[in-house]
């Protein structure tokens, strides 16, 4: 599909393929014709030379005088793909396609020339990914998530058309610095750090997940990331033979137990460092794996004795050790995980592994066309991972909400539990017994009432560690409760849970929604007929007249534009409400409630607001005491007399309201975090150093994001150290986030936290 251009900010983690590795100055060394046949020739020598010739030298002709932003010939862009597709030892008819995966949407050559010239699998897989380009909605958000439906559909069919647009986006992403648009860029390097990297990853293809994140790292936030190599490099300096004195020591001890082994260490990734510093709220200096060992021996015994063998002469740590070859992950990677005090007293992560599991390791799903060991799986719904984004795509309401339940699923670790019967099941880190129920069948999570880990009945919101053995209590009567969203975390769960909710609340949506068409109509001297109701149905596209209705008492569809089509005559009334604006949320200034919570002074109004759900004219406030913000889990509080107020799920106050008698319910946010311009506070404390104009560095790291403090008080002090509180002003939780890690990345910040009440 056309696409943006793409550059690396930074050098790849993971290599560049020399095929398509960019010259000094930026430009890049084209495939000539003979160099990719050959190149695919030399892993595959039963390759298909004619089909290649042919590809190669049709899509040359077909993109004529095109030409990409950065000045080069648009036809260097499909032979790069097609160079990386052959850098992963891919299969004749993945390369031609790569070759022409652009020619049907850019040159409009048609789809059944393709199939003429090239035969139906090259034009099936061409079709598949030309379809991710046909649509161009205007809302970014919205064409993300469709094009990413589009995409998953089109894989589900064959996993190759993932596999081209994976490298499609690569060599986007490797020249990425010619787009001229910031905005563009940014979009850009983000949907491939949130979609594409992880996806990667979800076949196996380490390498390329790698230089994905790297890319996509230096674009979004290239201060982190140069401060991090620059302390890599400073380590280098400090300790300039460090990994090869551990590799030597670890090889000699081997060999001295008689195995015969290859030892190599890696710097890990500045994006895992950067990750991790945000995980656990610790500066770089306090990180003491940097650095992993990776062991390659022969046999999966000589693997297990490998581990023997430094188990008994080095220091394990607890609870680091992970089996990931009698329980391979659902990628397919296979290999033994320790964390030891190793040589020189060092703190070391050490994969052992065969050959075979680390080129699969690095090329996942290829490897499999490597190897020609058996024929390779190309229908995508053979992969579990694949039908469970399909189940999520069939129960999610709109694309933006399958893809936030998607990315869930996409971006965690994962921990393996037992079914009663002994089948593994691979979950999410901090997955729950209700995600389990779901994984097994959705009907069963919507029928769950209980859980037993290893025989012991345990609350729904137990986090399950590796090697726990799950059964799930279900009742026929039951149905999914609104407090399981706060805690599950994989999609497919949430999406559940969110469809049976909606079905739940479809018959009080639908007499509010008839309320408030009738109440609307009496002040306009009015009546409404049952037909009437039923065009107005068919002229909004609903299936019937109860879905308009439940999508007005919802807060979906405004009443106003019902009558519209009833009486034409309504419309410019209706355009004027429309261009009222309204508070996003409580403007400042606050009050303390006896129960200790802090509210605005002028409470908003629900018509047309943030918080989706609420009756229309019902007045609320987002809670000071938490500061929630758009993206958080919400919950309302009704008490006599009070407007409706808005809290944090884990708000100390709204857990001493509910003690106290007080009924919450679960509400949800309109839209995405960017649809509007709208900000909200979200209190952070920072820890710095007792430096000169470290408040003046902070405050500029501050501002750099595009986020204004609203407010600033100090804490504790001490001879080093300065405690800050600031209220700051983000779009959401995303921006958050964003600030929280840039803080992180600083040096004069040693401990940065959101603060909820």
């Amino acid at each position: 599909m056309a696409a943006p251009e793409a550059a690396s900010s930074g050098r790849s983690q993971a290599g560049t393929p020399a095929s398509a590795a960019p010259r000094a100055g930026g430009r890049e060394q084209i495939l000539r014709q003979y160099e990719l046949v050959e190149l695919v020739k030399s892993y595959d020598p039963g390759a298909d030379e004619d089909l290649l010739n042919r590809a190669y030298v049709f899509a040359m002709r077909a993109h004529g005088p095109q030409r990409r932003a950065s000045g080069d010939p648009y036809f260097h862009h499909p032979v790069q793909v097609a160079g990386i597709l052959a850098q992963y030892r891919l299969d004749s008819a993945t390369i031609a396609t790569g070759l022409l995966h652009d020619v049907v949407e850019d040159t409009g050559v048609a789809l059944s020339e393709i199939e003429r010239l090239f035969g139906p699998t090259v034009a099936r897989l061409v079709d598949g990914v030309t379809k991710l380009g046909k649509i161009r909605p205007h809302a970014v958000k919205s064409s993300q998530a469709e094009n990413f439906r589009k995409l998953l559909l089109a894989m589900s069919d064959d996993i190759r058309v993932l596999l081209v647009k994976l490298a499609d986006r690569l060599h986007n992403m490797r020249t990425l610095h010619f787009v001229r648009d910031p905005d563009k860029r940014s979009r850009i390097a983000r949907e491939t750090l949130e979609i594409y990297a992880p996806l990667a990853e979800r076949i196996g293809m380490n390498r390329m997940k790698v230089e994905l994140e790297d890319l996509a790292f230096a674009e979004l936030w290239p201060d982190a990331r140069a401060s991090i190599l620059r302390r890599l490099e400073q380590l280098r300096r400090d300790d300039t033979d460090l990994v090869g004195r551990i590799c030597r020591e670890l090889q000699k001890v081997l060999a001295e137990a008689g195995i015969e082994a290859e030892v190599s260490g890696r710097e890990k990734t500045p994006l895992s460092i950067w990750r991790k510093m945000q995980r656990k709220h610790v500066n770089f200096e306090q990180l003491s794996d940097i650095v992993a060992f990776r062991v390659i021996v022969r046999t999966v015994g000589e693997c297990y004795a490998a581990l023997g063998v430094i188990h008994a002469r080095y220091t394990t740590l607890p609870g680091r050790f992970k089996d990931f070859i009698s329980i391979p992950k659902p990628n397919g990677y296979r290999s033994l995980h320790t964390t030891i005090l190793g040589p020189e007293g060092r703190k070391i992560e050490i994969q052992i592994r065969t050959h075979e599991m680390h080129e699969v390791a690095e090329l996942g799903v290829a490897a499999h066309w490597a190897y020609k060991q058996e024929q390779p799986v190309t229908d995508g719904r053979r992969y579990r991972w694949v039908r469970e984004l399909l189940e999520i795509l069939e129960h999610a309401e709109t694309p933006d909400e399958f893809l936030e339940n998607t990315k869930l699923d996409l971006h965690q670790d994962q921990v393996f539990v037992f079914t009663p019967k002994g089948d593994v099941i691979a979950l999410p880190r901090g997955a729950t017994p209700v995600d389990f129920a779901y994984a097994i069948h959705s009907e069963v999570g919507d029928h769950c009432v209980g859980a037993k880990i290893d025989g012991r009945i345990v609350p729904l919101h137990t986090r399950l560690a590796n090697g726990d053995q799950v059964e799930i209590i279900t009742s026929r009567n039951a149905s999914p409760s609104p407090e399981w969203e706060r805690f599950v975390v994989t999609g497919k769960a949430r999406t559940r849970i969110r469809r049976a909710l909606r079905s739940k609340q479809r018959a009080s949506f639908v007499a509010r929604g008839r309320e408030l068409l009738n109440k609307l109509a009496k002040s306009e001297q009015l009546s409404l007929t049952e037909r009437q109701l039923e065009e107005a149905a068919r002229s909004f596209r609903y299936a019937d007249t109860e879905a308009m209705l439940a999508a007005v008492g919802e807060g979906r569809l405004h009443p106003r534009l019902v009558l519209e089509t009833v009486r034409p005559e309504l419309r410019e009334r209706t355009r004027k409400e429309a261009r009222r604006k309204v508070v996003p949320f409580p403007v400042k200034g606050r009050k303390k409630t006896t129960s200790g919570e802090e509210e605005g002074s002028r409470p908003a109004s629900s018509e047309d607001g943030p918080i989706l759900g609420l009756p229309r004219g019902l007045a609320f406030n987002l809670a000071r005491c938490c500061h929630p913000i758009r993206g958080d889990d919400i919950y309302g509080v009704i008490r006599s007399g009070r407007p409706l107020t808005i809290h944090h799920a884990d708000c100390s106050v709204l857990a001493r309201l509910r003690e106290s008698g007080a009924h919450a319910l679960a509400f949800f946010w309109r839209g995405t975090e960017g649809d509007d311009d709208s900000r909200y506070v979200a209190r952070i404390r920072v820890m710095v150093l007792n430096r000169p104009n470290v408040l003046g560095q902070v405050a500029t790291t501050i501002g750099r994001l595009d986020i204004n403090i609203t407010d600033l008080r100090t804490g504790g002090k001490s001879r080093n150290i300065y405690e800050l509180f600031m209220d700051v002003e983000v779009r959401g939780v995303l921006h958050l986030q964003q600030l929280l890690a840039a803080l992180r990345a600083s040096p004069e910040t040693t401990y940065v936290e959101r603060v909820v009440a």
